[in-house]
């Protein structure tokens, strides 16, 4: 629980017990949560911003005192928390990794025996040697998580911190997941990202607003979660509370498409505005407005146009890009041969584009445009650029963005 205040000379005042009145109102980040993790689970917990997934991982290592409740451990915990935590960023890097090992009870000998390992996976060069407030995140989680694995803990914690490492550096460190797994080691695992959370986790917690919404199978979880992005209303505990009310919000859905789901709100626009898209959604296989597809799921791409005047033939489209930019695929109605029927000023037509996704897991940003020919000249009409995103979540790598489906035969010669 934690105490907010209207303004900092309040808490002067209770400080200095010049008032008897309560002046602050009490916030609980967390609320009624019970959970057991057993020994070699790798449990994942996830929720939206705010839901106190950071903070239990916190009281669970010691970090924060519960004001209520009590947590029991039992094992060696090696925590990797918020970037930077647990290092002092005078320090070199090296003289950081015997800081960290001295504060976990190890030895100046023991820190040297597994001094070759920590330095080895890290993997970042003479700047073992430099200041840590040098490093850039990359660097700090390398150094961070390479001494996290390598002191023999018997729980691993790790929160979002894998999400600033470059994609060889995080395939590494999910294989070191593996390999803790059938040690029978337990691992307790914070991400939005829905497809490691999917591929690499036993059980999953979700969160919501400090609250155990539920737990359970990965796939029922990430899609639980996906239909409370939908809405964030408050939501009963259990499974069958849960799953009523996600289904109550999803049966409401009215109105404008994008005030049912995720959208940027600094989408960049342009155009002459001779037609507009006034409205757009992205629809899974189940009906429901989300932002998280799983790969391999049939989903929809509607679009609303608002014809300002009478336009010839209008080309719709959209386009996915990953989170720098770079296209990677898309398609119109001209390319698929769409049939538009003339639309006349003032008219709405919707457009819908039906696909299986089959990009590889990830993020992605989801453009949409109207455009067409006047007077023999193509023209730009609208335009929304990164109107949304679009998680993909998939328990299968591939190289790259997209998953060929490839099917593999082996035969061998001489049988």
């Amino acid at each position: 629980m934690y105490k907010l205040y209207e303004k900092p000379s309040d808490r002067l005042k209770e400080s200095l017990g010049l008032t008897r009145k309560k002046c602050y109102r009490e916030h609980y980040a967390l609320h009624d949560i019970n959970f057991e993790v057993e020994q070699g689970e790798t449990v994942g917990i996830i929720g939206t911003n705010g839901s106190g997934k950071s903070t239990i991982l916190k009281i669970i290592t010691g970090v924060l005192n519960p004001t209520a409740g009590e947590v029991v451990v039992d094992g060696r915990i090696s925590a990797l928390l918020e970037l930077g935590a647990g290092f002092n960023p005078e320090y070199s890097g090296l003289e950081n990794v015997y800081l960290n090992g001295t504060m976990i009870g190890f030895s100046k000998e023991e820190i040297e025996q597994r001094l070759d390992d920590i330095l080895s996976f890290a993997d970042i060069g003479d700047f073992i040697h430099q200041p840590v407030k040098m490093y850039s995140s990359g660097m700090f989680v390398r150094l961070a998580f390479a001494v996290a694995i390598n002191i023999e803990p018997e729980i691993l914690i790790v929160d979002e911190a894998l999400s600033v490492g470059d994609v060889f550096f995080q395939a590494k460190c999910y294989h070191k997941f593996e390999e803790f797994k059938k040690q029978g080691k337990t691992i307790l695992f914070v991400s939005h990202d829905l497809s490691s959370v999917s591929k690499y986790c036993d059980r999953v917690i979700l969160l919501n607003k400090g609250q155990k919404l539920d737990e359970g199978e990965p796939k029922e979880m990430v899609d639980l979660y996906k239909q409370l992005l939908v809405k964030q209303d408050p939501v009963k505990q259990g499974t069958q509370g849960a799953e009523a009310e996600v289904q109550a919000q999803s049966q409401t859905q009215t109105g404008s498409w994008q005030s049912s789901f995720q959208t940027n709100p600094n989408t960049l626009e342009y155009g002459e505005k001779q037609a507009e898209i006034v409205d757009f959604v992205v629809e899974d296989a189940r009906g429901r407005y989300t932002n998280t597809i799983e790969k391999g799921e049939r989903f929809k791409i509607k679009m609303k146009i608002h014809f300002n005047e009478d336009i010839q033939e209008p080309i719709m489209a959209f386009t996915f890009k990953n989170i720098r930019g770079t296209e990677i695929t898309g398609t119109n109605t001209m390319y698929e041969k769409a049939v538009v029927p003339h639309p006349e000023a003032g008219k709405e037509c919707i457009v819908t584009f039906q696909q299986k996704m089959d990009l590889q897991g990830g993020e992605y940003l989801l453009s949409f445009g109207c455009t067409g020919y006047k007077e023999g000249e193509f023209r730009v009409f609208h335009r929304l650029y990164d109107a949304c995103n679009v998680t993909v979540i998939s328990a299968k790598n591939t190289v790259g963005f997209y998953d060929m489906n490839s099917k593999v035969t082996i035969e061998q010669e001489g049988e």
